[in-house]
């Protein structure tokens, strides 16, 4: 058998808002942007009503193609992401401390930095929740002493 976790898919109101994130900040590369059909799976998965417009961003990361991707949706306001946050995506990064200031700079909530210990690394991390409500864990192993 064979398992491959492809990419996550995020629902956004602004696609060149939500790119100041995950491409100018956090460094994926975008592979292609371009507008989905009316009869795209997006629709249906999402449970999107067809009179919204949609465009599809797929990004790289320096380790895998299309890891990541943003469907941008126009004509119909998303709901707020409020409350209990049900999912996060969890990202390792070089240098937390400055993409969370770059982070900060654009408004976003952050939480407090935690360091962790565990038999097999030491990391720190901290997450932040976008434009849209979407959760996003960061984290950077260090190095053990």
């Amino acid at each position: 058998m064979s398992l491959l976790y492809k990419r996550i898919t995020l629902c956004v109101a602004d696609l060149e808002r939500s790119l100041s994130i995950y491409r100018d900040i956090l460094g994926f590369t975008i592979n292609y942007i371009q507008p989905s059909e009316k009869d795209s799976f997006s629709y249906p998965v999402f449970n999107i009503p067809n009179e919204a417009d949609l465009n599809f961003a797929t990004m790289d990361s320096p380790t895998q193609e299309r890891t990541f991707a943003l469907t941008e949706i126009k004509g119909i306001p998303l709901p707020k992401q409020e409350g209990i946050h049900m999912t996060a995506s969890v990202i390792k990064v070089d240098d937390l401390a400055q993409v969370i200031s770059k982070i900060k700079a654009l408004g976003l909530k952050t939480t407090d930095i935690k360091t962790d210990e565990n038999d097999y690394a030491t990391f720190i991390e901290q997450a932040f929740v976008d434009f849209d409500g979407h959760l996003i864990v960061l984290y950077q192993l260090m190095e053990k002493i």
